[in-house]
């Protein structure tokens, strides 16, 4: 599927959420990898903040972008981000969404 860039050089962008391992397999307790560097996938929560409006994306990096000590509160700034669309069935039951993706966080904006 395609994805699309996002451009926040414009924007503020704060930590929400510490990084946490993001899981594949709920059942085995796998951790997702990057499928070009074999890395470990993490999951942070940001707030993204331009043109006075403010959202929520939890964005997956692998696991070499996320800094040591990032903590909720600090100011980052995004390398690569980029959205794709998703959709499943999973027990007949169709699901949707936008998944995000970066190539890495900086501490401090």
């Amino acid at each position: 599927m395609p994805s699309f860039k996002i451009d926040t050089s414009t924007a503020v962008v704060f930590v929400a959420t510490a990084p946490t391992p993001k899981v594949a397999n709920r059942k085995t307790g796998e951790i997702a990898k990057d499928r070009e560097t074999g890395a470990d996938l993490m999951t942070v929560g940001l707030l993204v903040s331009d043109e006075g409006e403010g959202n929520l994306y939890q964005v997956s990096v692998p696991e070499t972008g996320v800094p040591d000590g990032l903590t909720p509160g600090m100011p980052v700034s995004v390398v690569g981000l980029k959205a794709r669309d998703w959709e499943n069935e999973f027990n007949g039951e169709k699901r949707h969404g936008i998944a995000f993706r970066a190539a890495a966080l900086a501490a401090g904006a």
